[in-house]
């Protein structure tokens, strides 16, 4: 397959930096260091332990966290051990009792996890919050085992400060294929007949996200890169537009992203400062593209579809 200059492939959109753009982005980056309380629409390099305390209190509306689990694994220039699930739940609890203080009192939380990690994840989380659901979503990357089940899953854990809290169930109903054309009186029941399809409540399975890749513009070379689609998801049921989210573990800055894509505000906290300049440049490119894959009309479409094909009848 030719290539380009840059050594990638035509249809390879990843995102990536050169020299001169480095250079340029450093200066969209602040410093942990350098943070004021009512910083907003930051991307800010440093430890997450060392930036929570200085944010301000009862700011945020959305603290939504995709921590390293409990592998061993490199992000970057960073490397995360794998430790007993005692260990991990106290570095969990590290830093939840500093992002608590931070939230208001109608405010969400979502912490990303894998099978390994969920009961840390749920008792650090109860400590602090009450606990609403557990989503787990669909992979579709991941090799199989020869002597186990496929590993092709990931759970979000949603909690809530307190009793009240924001879910905008009508932003994030997803369009389905009817299967079933229900009639009353000769009349489609509670489905589209020009279209063939009815918008459906969510439910806490998600099947219709896929991983970026390679052909995708939102895809990183991060190892562990979340979806916009399924971070839409979230920012759309749990905030509304102009309030504040916070991301201590910002990785190549797709919740910020999201939230600047939704008209959403955004703290992205990153260790490794050349995902901080990803995430940099991701947010100008989404200045230009708000568009999400998946994600149009106001509803999510199956998978990273964008629409139906006209007639479903044929």
């Amino acid at each position: 397959m030719p290539k380009k200059a840059d050594g990638k492939a035509p249809n390879n959109r990843t995102v990536r930096l050169d020299e001169g753009e480095r250079e340029r982005l450093r200066g969209k980056v602040v410093s942990g260091g350098k943070v004021e309380q009512g910083v907003v629409d930051a991307v800010i390099t440093g430890d997450s332990t060392d930036v929570l305390a200085g944010l301000g209190s009862r700011r945020f509306d959305l603290l939504l966290a995709d921590p390293p689990y409990n592998l061993t694994k490199k992000f970057g220039k960073e490397e995360f051990s794998k430790s007993s699930d005692l260990e991990y739940e106290a570095w969990l609890d590290s830093w939840l009792r500093l992002s608590a203080p931070l939230l208001k009192e109608t405010a969400s939380v979502y912490i990303c996890g894998d099978w390994r990690s969920g009961g840390a994840i749920q008792r650090a989380g109860t400590k602090y919050f009450n606990l609403r659901n557990r989503i787990t979503w669909e992979r579709e990357k991941g090799r199989g085992a020869k002597a186990n089940w496929k590993n092709a899953a990931e759970d979000i854990w949603f909690f809530t400060v307190s009793d009240r809290f924001t879910f905008n169930l009508e932003a994030v109903k997803q369009r389905r294929r009817v299967l079933a054309p229900y009639r009353e009186n000769g009349k489609a029941k509670d489905w589209n007949e020009e279209g063939m399809f009815r918008d459906t409540h969510p439910s806490n399975i998600w099947t219709d996200i896929t991983v970026p890749f390679w052909s995708m513009p939102e895809n990183t070379d991060h190892p562990t890169q979340k979806p916009e689609k399924l971070l839409a998801k979230i920012i759309l049921a749990s905030t509304n537009k102009g309030d504040l989210i916070l991301d201590p573990f910002a990785g190549s800055g797709t919740t910020a992203v999201v939230a600047r894509k939704l008209g959403r505000r955004f703290v992205a906290v990153e260790s490794d400062l050349d995902y901080c300049l990803i995430a940099a440049k991701r947010l100008e490119m989404a200045e230009k593209d708000p568009s999400i894959q998946g994600f149009s009309d106001g509803v999510f479409w199956e998978r990273n579809s964008g629409k139906f094909p006209t007639d479903r009848r044929k």
